[in-house]
């Protein structure tokens, strides 16, 4: 997109004053945005992103300037703007350009920006009927939205580095409201890749709708959830919506600086029970959050968080690295060229154990069988978490039991880590945009079917429904 000898003389410019290291970020972002309610297409969104983003870093502080216009002339501005902020002997900007870089291990088959809108908008369209179809008395409303991005990016910095990239990814969300006497229940899904426009081609739209659907309605005949204190076992399919919200968050290396985490300080103790392992990995094939290189054109790679419950690493980029004397391990994201980058997640999971989930179900008795969970929130500095439950059921005697509706999950994510007693062989993600300072960025979590032995439920039943729920 620019000339790497204009990308030279911005970083050189950035760096005038002093300062330790400057970076360029030069984004070209073309997005698709479709969005269908009450059976009518209500929006459909085109366009393209394009501009760059000039950081100065010095000692422990960071200036930051962008623009949307690539002309030599208003790139040369901002590099004067952020180098307004750097001390110290004047640098010459590196810039081996024996050092650049471009891989993508990603395939995509069929790119977005090559497929018609109009296929794009029946595809939206065969999904909102494909809902109403599972029930057309009780299925009131159906929302549908589909979107795709292709980001073409090119990242320098005054160390050597370059790299060029580009990140396509494509997703559809489906959400079902379904009414019956009086009651209201909602039925959601989302499907989401590091794919084109092949991840919702076939039936797939249509499957994704019927399963929303289809759970809305059921939840219509859910019996009240019991509340108290009781087992819990959480489904792989139920994703790691947790692990993300009451840990993950924790694990990111501005927050441990920041004293904001309840894992700082704590490399190499125990912070979860055994066989307990949490990675975070943007390497991962087609997975919702996987890039080639961060957004400071570090390598993505696999980090291994905590490993059989014991704390081994955090999640940095460039500038959290610096202040510890250490190397990034690609995780410094950006929304756009509009932010400088922060340590973030990826792909979040709790690695696969060896258990078969069905044998845990049977070995928690009695308790609360979580498939899918809802929204909620998180306090990182406390680990201390409240989420909703999608679809749950009763387990009695070892057995899923009835389906209940109201249940919502209380509880403080660094204990609940040390309370898992049996961890399946399965794994199970999810997707979804992860929001933090202003910032939103594309993230998947999953984790296996995992008993935790005990964890506050909230409903609105006692805890008698069809056999007692254990109090511990």
């Amino acid at each position: 997109m620019l000339d790497r000898q204009l990308l030279k003389e911005v970083l050189d410019l950035a760096l005038a004053a002093g300062g330790d290291f400057a970076d360029i970020f030069v984004e070209n972002k073309a997005v698709t945005s479709i969005s269908c309610e009450d059976g009518r297409i209500e929006r459909v969104i085109t366009g393209v992103e394009c501009g760059a983003g000039v950081r100065v870093l010095s000692g422990d502080a960071t200036s930051y300037a962008f623009t949307n216009d690539l002309s030599r002339d208003s790139l040369l501005e901002v590099a004067r703007i952020a180098s307004h902020a750097a001390q110290g002997d004047r640098l010459e900007a590196c810039f081996d350009l024996r050092r650049q870089e471009t891989k993508n291990f990603f395939t995509v088959i069929k790119r977005p920006d090559q497929v018609a809108t109009a296929q794009k908008v029946e595809v939206v369209q065969a999904a909102d009927r494909a809902a109403r179809q599972v029930d057309r008395e009780k299925i009131k409303q159906v929302q549908v939205g589909y979107g795709d991005v292709v980001q073409q990016v090119v990242m320098a910095n005054s160390e050597g580095d370059y790299v060029a990239d580009e990140r396509i990814r494509t997703r559809l969300i489906v959400q079902a409201v379904a009414m019956e006497q009086g009651v209201l229940q909602t039925g959601y899904e989302a499907l989401g890749n590091v794919k084109g426009f092949e991840l919702v081609e076939g039936d797939v739209a249509e499957a994704l709708a019927r399963t929303a659907a289809e759970r809305a309605v059921k939840m219509l005949s859910a019996q009240p959830a019991p509340a108290g204190r009781m087992p819990v076992v959480m489904a792989g399919e139920a994703g790691g919506t947790m692990v993300h919200e009451a840990c993950g968050h924790g694990l990111e290396a501005d927050l441990v600086q920041k004293g904001l985490s309840v894992y700082a300080g704590k490399v190499g103790q125990k912070v979860a029970a055994t066989g307990v392992t949490v990675v975070d990995d943007a390497t991962l094939d087609v997975h919702y959050g996987s890039y080639a290189y961060d957004d400071e054109a570090v390598p993505a790679e696999k980090v291994v968080l905590i490993k059989d419950g014991v704390l081994q690493d955090f999640l940095y980029d460039r500038l959290t690295a610096r202040q510890e004397k250490r190397r990034s391990n690609g995780h410094g994201r950006r929304e756009s060229y509009q932010y400088k980058p922060i340590p973030r997640m990826a792909n979040t999971y709790i690695a696969p154990g060896k258990e078969d989930p069905e044998k845990i179900i049977r070995e928690a008795k009695q308790g609360l069988l979580v498939k899918k969970m809802g929204g909620g929130q998180v306090n990182t500095t406390t680990g201390d978490f409240v989420f909703d439950v999608a679809e749950g059921y009763l387990i009695v005697d070892g057995q899923v039991g009835p389906l209940v509706r109201g249940a919502t999950l209380t509880g403080n994510g660094p204990e609940v880590l040390q309370q898992v007693e049996m961890v399946g062989a399965d794994l199970g993600f999810t997707i979804g945009t992860c929001g933090k300072d202003g910032q939103g960025v594309p993230v998947s979590d999953a984790q296996p079917t995992i008993f935790i032995k005990q964890l506050v439920v909230g409903g609105t039943a006692s805890g008698q429904a069809n056999g007692e729920i254990r109090r511990l």
